[in-house]
């Protein structure tokens, strides 16, 4: 099994590119902090190269920025590629398939431009919030009631046996 679990810092902002095929694709670099302090009681961290894909990394390059602790669920992978001298080179990153915010949105990160420049709703009145509250509330679906056994008020019937896919 190859599963990556990452909880850490943007070490930059991170920028959604394109493939010449139109694919977008994001590396970023992500600071993780070690468990443990050094000699000299600092804290340690490891910087993760990461690449992200298609609707993943344009949600990465929209709505996260530097600094901006993020949570992130991958795979490790490795590729080599030569370099114009004829060089080997051996890359091992991060492939990442979810990301998520760890920080609220009030604690330092960059929120985009859709919400930066929209101004708060106004104020309503208490009795309007309370009648607009159980419009909804009055409009929405409920589920159908339902009961295991018979209509006796015992929740299994008086001694019924049923038949469960599993054992209790």
């Amino acid at each position: 099994m190859n599963k990556v679990l990452l909880v850490g810092r943007l070490t930059k902002d991170p920028e959604v590119k394109a493939t010449s095929s139109q694919v977008k694709v994001c590396n970023f670099t992500v600071a993780v902090d070690r468990r443990y302090k050094d000699a000299n009681g600092q804290k340690q961290a490891d910087f993760i190269n990461c690449v992200a894909w298609r609707q993943t990394a344009e949600f990465i390059g929209k709505y996260f920025s530097k600094g901006q602790r993020i949570g992130l669920v991958g795979s490790i992978q490795t590729r080599t590629y030569d370099d114009n001298n004829g060089q080997r080179h051996y890359v091992t990153e991060v492939l990442i398939d979810e990301a998520e915010f760890v920080d609220s949105a009030n604690s330092g990160g960059r929120q985009s431009n859709e919400y930066q420049n929209q101004t708060p709703p106004p104020q309503q009145a208490p009795a309007q919030q309370q009648v607009q509250q159980n419009t909804v509330a009055s409009t929405a679906p409920t589920a159908p009631q339902t009961s295991i056994g018979d209509d006796s008020g015992d929740e299994f019937g008086s001694g019924d046996s049923m038949d469960l896919p599993f054992e209790i």
